[in-house]
């Protein structure tokens, strides 16, 4: 163990204990932390195939199918298709900085220009994409339920909502069993009725792109209906969070992994877009394929696609094939959105009420706002929730990805992700400022300021001015308030193998092993500290961090602030 001397700092308090939910590993899974090397046992092909075992959903089909319906095929296709590439070029940089750093997206907006509290907002913003996609999800359930059981949506809701809760609750342990167990089987159900249509009536590709739907201009391609179709479509841009909730418990990458390690991050990280397009555009023609049968109002409902898709090939057992299909597809996605959901929520609440009772605890939350969207009738409503819903999420991944592909390559940012609250500002305008004016701008041109190109558009707006703003900002500041202090315990981590050290710490306050990535100095303790523990302390006050407070020593570096000189040779940028 390191020693560690203290310069004139204060009576240290008493320990801290947790409850049991929260000392648990199995239950917890480093909700709150770096995940830890020892932690990550899992290859990365079991890591990839969680993560995409998430992106089972149907709300890809219904989002296809309202595209459709709405703006017709050829709009429909440039829409879904735009949207994809501006998901996939996203979610590059987020993806690797998250497996590289082995944490999760909260943490990473945090370091990636946010500061300590200023990503408290993103974690709201992501927490309510896990509950309103979690209630859109839940309502297909609910409508298989009625079609296929006989189940009246109100209880449907509400059985759609407990049945996640078993899962959820052992977090990655279970969820990892299960997406790879069930992942073959939805395949398979999922391209079923797309060949047999082939094979069948292979006529009905062609006449789908003569699809107008309700769309004023028919078949033909619309700018507004592309701008509008691609806003809905880029709400799920915030999905690259829950990939990235997996992909923090990949492996080390290694020279005899390598490959392995990129291919995982890659298909697991932008990759799950691909798949989704897809499910999109096989949404849109499946709402074509049913829509001269039942109308179509409900032509964007999974249930009744796949109902009329099964029965191309198994008629005899449609509605019990199609209820199945769409039961197992959202027990995949509903267990990473309250998942997800759990973290998000677990971020938030300990930054503001300086307490932890565990990650479990918020699942219960997550899924009772899901439910009540539920039985207020969200699925009504999809486009406009989702239109309104992308134009915060895509400021926040584009301040997010700016700060990773142009600030730290120009060294605007420091080179590394730091998260944790001892080293870090409370609020960076670099990326928050970024965020707050580029979604300002954005939401007044969705609600029609700026015309109505400037509405349909107004996602890449936001898009736009984030990823403008953000390196503006961070030459404006000079990059000083990215990192607050230094103090031994941050960047370079790495050993001369190039991976994070697996060096453990013991933390002063609840007196745990942690490795040292998760680790600060504390002046207030007179030691070392957990993330966790440093992020519940409410009776220090940052005092590590103000203006001429003595610091300790750690490993022969002692504590530098932005006001206090110069910093010592080899300190991050922002110094």
């Amino acid at each position: 163990m390191t020693e560690i001397v203290d310069n004139q700092a204060p009576p240290a308090p008493s320990g801290r204990t947790y409850n049991g939910w929260t000392r648990s590993d199995t239950l917890e899974d480093y909700s709150l932390r770096y995940a830890p090397k020892s932690f990550r046992r899992w290859t990365p092909y079991v890591v990839a195939t969680t993560a995409l075992g998430g992106i089972a959903y149907l709300a890809d089909f219904a989002i296809g199918g309202s595209i459709a319906v709405s703006h017709g095929f050829s709009s429909a296709a440039v829409a879904i298709l735009t949207a994809a590439v501006v998901i996939f070029l996203t979610g590059i940089p987020i993806s690797y900085y998250s497996a590289k750093y082995s944490i999760d997206m909260d943490l990473l907006t945090r370091g990636a220009g946010f500061g300590y509290l200023g990503s408290t907002l993103t974690s709201v913003i992501y927490a309510s994409f896990t509950f309103i996609f979690f209630a859109l999800e839940g309502s297909i359930m609910a409508q298989a339920l009625e079609l296929g059981l006989h189940i009246p949506l109100a209880v449907g809701y509400v059985v759609c909502s407990l049945i996640i809760l078993p899962l959820v609750v052992y977090g990655m342990t279970a969820l990892s069993k299960m997406q790879v167990w069930t992942q073959p089987i939805w395949l398979v159900l999922m391209v079923a009725p797309f060949v047999s249509i082939a094979v069948q009536e292979p006529g009905k590709f062609s006449q789908f792109t003569h699809f107008a739907g309700d769309s004023p201009t028919g078949s033909a391609i619309s700018m507004l209906g592309v701008g509008a179709g691609a806003g809905v479509a880029l709400s799920l841009i915030a999905q690259i969070g829950e990939q990235v909730d997996y992909l923090r418990f990949m492996p080390d990458k290694t020279p005899e992994n390598g490959r392995r390690w990129w291919a995982a991050v890659l298909g697991a990280g932008p990759g799950w877009v691909v798949l989704g397009a897809l499910k999109q555009l096989g949404g849109a023609f499946l709402a074509f394929y049913v829509a001269g049968s039942i109308g179509l109002g409900k032509a964007n409902e999974p249930i009744q696609q796949y109902v009329h898709g099964f029965r191309t090939f198994a008629a005899p057992v449609a509605l019990g094939l199609a209820t199945f299909f769409v039961i197992l597809s959202q027990i995949k996605i509903n267990s990473t959105n309250a998942y997800s959901g759990s973290l998000s929520w677990s971020n938030f609440f300990s930054r503001l009420t300086h307490r932890h009772p565990g990650r479990v605890v918020y699942i219960f939350l997550n899924v009772g706002i899901a439910l009540a969207l539920m039985e207020g009738g969200v699925f009504g409503f999809l486009n406009t929730v989702l239109g309104f819903y992308s134009n915060v999420a895509i400021a926040w991944i584009g301040a997010v990805v700016a700060d990773l592909v142009v600030n730290k390559p120009l060294g605007l940012s420091p080179s590394y992700i730091e998260f944790k609250r001892a080293h870090l500002h409370h609020f960076n305008p670099v990326g928050f400022g970024s965020m707050l004016l580029a979604s300002a701008v954005s939401i007044a041109a969705y609600f029609g300021a700026f015309g109505e190109y400037g509405k349909a558009y107004s996602p890449f707006v936001a898009l736009f001015l984030a990823m403008v703003l953000s390196p503006l900002f961070a030459v404006l500041t000079r990059g000083r308030y990215y990192i607050a202090r230094v103090d031994g315990l941050e960047e370079p981590l790495l050993g001369a193998d190039g991976l994070l050290s697996a060096t453990t710490l013991t933390c002063d306050v609840c007196t745990t092993d942690f490795e040292r990535p998760d680790m600060a100095a504390c002046s207030f303790h007179q030691g070392s500290v957990c993330s966790l523990c440093c992020s519940l302390e409410k009776d220090c006050h940052d005092s590590c961090k103000g203006p001429g407070t003595p610091g300790p020593v750690v490993l022969g570096m002692p504590v530098v602030r932005p006001d206090s000189g110069p910093a010592p040779a080899g300190s991050p940028p922002g110094h």
